[in-house]
């Protein structure tokens, strides 16, 4: 797939179903993280949300691996970059051997259960809150 450089250009890139989630979870998103800055990013386009540190992303599957590309199904991802830190209390989040990061996966918009959707992306949000200023030594 040609590198693309916004997240609109990706979207328009997408099948239609891909597209679809996309742009919902994209609402949900700006719903419930009015203060995340949305910037796109691996040259594809894919939407990664920060305020004080990355909050969290989309990342469907096409935008990878191309319309066609049958071997890696059709979703998006959401991950969230402190995963770890997210209660995570009925297991929703997926782990798959990440140490930070924790992902769910949707393959239609029947998928997205908004209110659930919305809960986690409001404590992502209080996590981030949490960083008050404050760098990680990496970043110093």
């Amino acid at each position: 797939m040609p590198s693309v450089k916004t997240v609109e250009e990706m979207i328009l890139s997408l099948p239609k179903q891909e597209a679809a989630i996309v742009k919902r979870l994209r609402g949900l998103v700006f719903e419930c993280l009015p203060l995340a800055t949305e910037k796109p990013y691996y040259g594809l386009g894919v939407p990664y949300y920060w305020r004080r540190r990355q909050i969290c992303y989309t990342f469907p599957s096409s935008a990878l691996y191309g319309a066609d590309d049958e071997e890696h199904g059709k979703n998006v991802t959401l991950g969230f970059c402190q995963g770890d830190k997210m209660s995570n209390e009925n297991g929703i989040l997926k782990v798959e051997g990440r140490k930070q990061v924790r992902v769910m996966y949707f393959s239609s918009l029947r998928d997205i259960k908004e209110d659930q959707v919305r809960a986690l992306l409001f404590e992502a949000s209080m996590i981030d809150d949490s960083f008050t200023g404050r760098k990680r030594k990496a970043e110093s």
